[in-house]
């Protein structure tokens, strides 16, 4: 069996964290903002919000699920999630950053890999 890289929880507890945001986000728009919109482009543009929210949640999600059952596909989306996260400055970009940096080491990328 082999050993998990040990920084991969961490990562994927990141991602958790920024899933649960994210519904604290969707959670707070419709409780704040949906009640009091009454014309269709701000009810548009919420929507649009809850959406991409949504969408962001899943996919982080499905990142940290990837990571820590070790699948590859699970790497390249906590990737690509690190990359999002450097957007949050500053505790997002400082995350994101050494996410990226830590998914990209050739003993990480060795883990995912089919045939180790």
């Amino acid at each position: 069996m082999r050993k998990r890289p040990d920084m991969l929880v961490l990562i994927a507890v990141w991602q958790f964290i920024s899933a649960a945001g994210s519904l604290i986000g969707i959670a707070s728009i419709a409780v704040f903002a949906f009640p009091y919109v009454w014309d269709p482009g701000g009810v548009f543009g919420l929507t649009v919000a809850v959406v991409t929210l949504a969408c962001y949640t899943a996919f982080a999600i499905a990142g940290g699920v990837g990571l820590l059952i070790g699948k590859e596909w699970g790497r390249i989306l906590s990737i690509v999630h690190a990359a999002l996260s450097t957007l949050a400055v500053p505790v997002g970009t400082i995350i994101g950053v050494l996410s990226i940096v830590y998914l990209v080491k050739p003993e990480v990328r060795t883990y995912f890999s089919p045939g180790s």
